[in-house]
């Protein structure tokens, strides 16, 4: 029995052709934004009222799912220090149900989830959001800025490099060094609300 596969994209600043065929290419038939606010102020071509109707024209569906799925909280309880917690955030009711609808979603749609950082590692769609699911039976898969498939397990690799995290001793396990990579990630990539170049609600500065 085949697994599931989730994909994940960053619309980045690519021309909309660029991005729609990127879909194509990887036959996905259906759109899941989460991006906290589905606009963009920097690349208008994704903001919803022009994306929807593209989408549709290569009948691939949109769904919004940024309220529940999005880097953002309007819950007090998700900040500490000003500051959102993933962990919290992830283990909210508004967040379960909205990977609820992600796997039914996926029972019938080939799915990519949509942000807007084109590297998936500085991103909530990884660090958030494919944490949350990287041991459920799936196959999880980046598409890349180029168009090429990156692997959950590749980007993780990707990211211990980055924060150059490694094994120090024969008691640490991957799994263990690989999640503190997340939280480490997280402290990092989290949006903060006084931060004042994320007042403007723009997804390219807080993912």
């Amino acid at each position: 029995m085949s697994v599931a596969t989730l994909f994940t994209i960053g619309h980045s600043n690519h021309p909309l052709e660029i991005f729609l065929e990127l879909l194509e290419r990887h036959a996905i038939s259906a759109l899941a934004d989460v991006r906290s606010s589905p606009y963009s102020r920097f690349n208008p071509q994704f903001n919803r009222e022009l994306l929807q109707p593209r989408l549709k024209d290569r009948a691939i569906a949109y769904v919004y799912l940024g309220d529940a799925l999005g880097p953002r909280s309007d819950d007090p309880a998700c900040y500490v220090n000003g500051k959102v917690q993933y962990r919290r955030l992830a283990a909210t009711e508004k967040f379960r149900r909205g990977l609820e609808r992600l796997r039914n979603g996926m029972n019938s749609h080939r799915v990519a989830l949509m942000c807007a950082e084109k590297d998936p590692i500085g991103c909530h769609r990884m660090i958030l959001i494919c944490r949350e699911l990287r041991s459920e039976p799936m196959e999880i898969l980046h598409i890349l800025e180029d168009g090429s498939l990156e692997s959950l397990a590749a980007s993780e690799q990707r990211l211990l490099k980055q924060l150059r995290l490694r094994q120090l001793t024969l008691f640490d396990s991957v799994r263990d060094l690989i999640l503190r990579g997340y939280d480490q990630q997280a402290e990092k990539i989290a949006y903060r609300r006084d931060d004042p170049r994320q007042a403007s609600g723009s997804e390219e500065e807080a993912s």
